[in-house]
């Protein structure tokens, strides 16, 4: 008697044993199903930023040219504003343009008005300009010479 209680109480636990495995293993396939499904949206997520990626280079680059034409058209606009002011000084007595140019705030829009005039008249009109706003000037004027030198091939 004691043989059969005991191959009773070995079966019972053999087969509660032997269930339990078999709810691991549908527990082990469900979170295997859920791990796949959390793969693939990832995977779509990951997709879907470097999509989103791409568009932002794209408009980067966009912008980039965009920064660079409006910088370009600055320089024009700028460039053109020069000249206009160098051929008024020009026209303007020698006396009263260097008087003129002393007074302004930025010497370096000064330099850019002589830079766009003729040597000659530049010279009489700097003949005129307060001596330490001509010291500035000319250092302006040598850093513009030189770029210019070194800006051509």
């Amino acid at each position: 008697m004691r043989f059969i209680i005991i191959i009773t109480v070995v079966s019972l636990l053999y087969s509660n044993s032997f269930s339990q495995e078999k709810v691991t293993c549908k527990e082990l396939n469900k979170e295997i199903k859920k791990l796949t499904q959390l793969k693939s949206k990832v995977e779509e997520e990951i997709r879907k930023n470097k999509e989103l990626l791409k568009k932002i280079e794209k408009e980067r680059k966009l912008l980039r040219k965009e920064r660079e034409s409006l910088r370009e058209e600055e320089r024009r606009i700028k460039s053109e504003r020069f000249k206009k002011l160098a051929e008024i000084f020009s026209k303007m007595d020698p006396e009263l343009a260097g008087q003129k140019l002393s007074a302004f705030t930025d010497p370096t829009e000064a330099a850019y008005i002589l830079y766009n005039m003729k040597t000659r008249k530049a010279g009489e009109i700097l003949n005129y300009v307060d001596p330490k706003v001509v010291d500035k000037i000319v250092q302006i004027l040598t850093n513009i010479r030189k770029f210019s030198l070194n800006d051509k091939p």
